[in-house]
């Protein structure tokens, strides 16, 4: 890792061979550097972490040295902003690559590979990281520019919500970036929560929801999954059943999305950031309390994260994903009121039989846009 212009991508390990593929890859763009002392090499990233673009560890098994890299790593806070990489080259069992991942591995990588297949990963990393990047330093500025205008100018309460709009809508967009499903997921998720929240406004006063705290809970509910953009995409994107390591990993994706809204707590107003986090760390509980990650139990878990927590399982249902199909809207209903995606409330459970007709039509609407722009794009 020596000093040069280039951003620099770290080989660590003995694996020379694996150095001049990256070469070969990525050598006009990036410098690609090497150490074999995996200590050394721990002291090395300290002092190019700010030209760093990634780190690749090639290793015949991860050992206590390796990890004590990626330890290293995450004690400086380097993981979240530098896409670690583990080439493994003889077998090993699942609790080694779920160990890799816990410690903030990006992507666990099997002997033999090709180098088109590292090209994109590696790019699509890369990339991911810098974008991730990008919305920082845009938080940040956000937050000191806000912060002065509301010494200076004492903005109005409408022109704050404004800007956590705003503010929810770059969020939502690095989720769709990353394309975990497409654009009209977010506007059928935020239809979706609109009309049931309205018709519990309607029919079920006791929960205290006016068109402002609708409009506050729709909006919220667009960055529900912000969590899955931290999961790795041999995971995220495995057509077949997750093993249960991979599910804990899946599941994390509520308390990890916290930590991304934890960030924001300086640019938004209390009541934007509290639905937030409360939406993004509970819409996966369930009202018999089988649910995750607290396990929270009936009218426990808020109206705002049971009214998205519905719409984001009738949005799996009549959605087409790696793994499945899409069912019809009415077949979804169905599923949904016989208890097979788990238990909801009685007063939800109403009011999304009375809302079904609605929430077919928004299905439709956007399911006919998805095939007028694949037609287009023919």
């Amino acid at each position: 890792m020596v000093e040069t212009t280039k951003k620099i991508i770290g080989i660590v390990g003995n694996a020379g061979e694996t150095k001049a593929t990256f070469e070969q890859i990525f050598g006009a763009t990036y410098h690609v550097g090497m150490q074999e002392n995996v200590f050394q090499a721990a002291k090395q990233i300290m002092i190019d972490k700010d030209r760093l673009a990634a780190i690749v560890i090639d290793v015949a098994q991860p050992e206590k040295s390796a990890y004590a890299i990626m330890d290293a790593m995450s004690n400086q806070g380097l993981l979240q902003r530098i896409p670690l990489f583990v080439i493994i080259t003889q077998e090993v069992g699942p609790e080694v690559e779920l160990t890799c991942y816990r410690k903030g591995a990006s992507a666990v990588i099997r002997r033999p590979y090709g180098p088109l297949v590292i090209k994109e990963r590696v790019n699509h990393w890369i990339e991911l990281y810098q974008t991730k990047r990008d919305l920082e330093e845009r938080v940040q500025q956000q937050s000191a520019a806000m912060q002065q205008q509301f010494q200076q100018l004492q903005k109005s309460q409408g022109e704050v919500r404004s800007a956590d709009e705003r503010l929810i809508d770059k969020i939502a967009t690095i989720i769709e970036f990353r394309n975990l499903e497409n654009k009209y997921h977010i506007e059928r998720i935020k239809g979706f929560t609109r009309t049931l929240a309205t018709t519990i406004m309607q029919n079920y006063p006791e929960y205290g929801l006016d068109p402002h705290k609708i409009d506050v809970m729709t909006q919220a509910s667009a960055i529900h999954d912000v969590g899955k953009i931290t999961i790795s995409d041999t995971i995220l994107l495995k057509p077949g059943r997750l093993t249960k390591e991979e599910f804990e990993i899946m599941e994390s994706h509520t308390t990890r999305g916290c930590d991304i809204v934890r960030m924001l707590v300086d640019v938004q107003d209390k009541e934007y950031y509290d639905m937030c986090m409360d939406i993004v760390r509970h819409h996966h509980e369930k009202y018999d309390g089988k649910g995750y990650p607290d396990g929270l139990k009936g009218e426990d878990i808020s109206i705002a994260a049971q009214i998205v927590g519905l719409a984001d399982v009738y949005d799996a249902l009549v959605s087409e994903r790696i793994y499945k199909s899409a069912f019809t809207p009415q077949k979804a209903h169905e599923m949904i009121k016989n208890g097979e995606c788990g238990l909801f409330g009685l007063k939800l459970m109403t009011c999304f039989e009375i809302s079904k007709g609605q929430l077919e039509q928004i299905v439709e609407q956007t399911h006919a846009k998805e095939t007028e722009e694949a037609e287009g794009s023919k």
